[in-house]
């Protein structure tokens, strides 16, 4: 008897190339953003609760720089485990766009980690690292450059 072939069927889409995927534009970026940062806030507020029960009303954010740091790590922390074990936060399942890292790896935390301060600093000079990405061909910020990935829209 014949050996029978084996046809295997095509990949799925999501299993493109990063540089293949729709890049996200800086309209459906910001809007990650800002659906990511209600969930950052709800995460603080829950985070201050035992802090606050230890140091009743005397820390304030921006002021007190111990906890202030302290906040700062709970805002990396939720973004790096989303990045790292899925490489999807709430907003971007929201709104459908992915994280890619140009080997089409998982993120490592050092590429999350100059991901997270790389978008600080792309902030910083009015959103210059952001605005970048109109005028880039690829639609990549400077912290998606620095951190060797790429946000990619993820379906329609």
């Amino acid at each position: 008897m014949p050996a029978k072939s084996r046809i295997q069927p095509p990949a799925p889409a999501s299993d493109q190339p990063p540089a293949a995927k729709t890049a996200c534009g800086l309209v459906r970026r910001m809007l990650v953003m800002a659906y990511d940062t209600i969930v950052v806030l709800a995460l603080m507020m829950l985070a201050s609760g035992p802090v606050l029960l230890v140091h009743p009303a005397t820390l304030t954010a921006g002021k007190d720089v111990w906890y202030t740091l302290y906040l700062i790590g709970v805002w990396f922390f939720y973004l790096g485990w989303c990045w790292h074990y899925g490489g999807l936060t709430l907003g971007m399942r929201a709104w459908r766009v992915q994280l890619l890292t140009d080997s089409s790896q998982p993120m490592s935390w050092l590429h999350i980690g100059l991901r997270f301060a790389g978008s600080l600093v792309s902030a910083l000079p009015l959103g210059a690292g952001y605005v970048w990405s109109l005028f880039n061909p690829e639609r990549r910020t400077w912290h998606d450059h620095w951190s060797r990935s790429r946000l990619c829209r993820s379906g329609s």
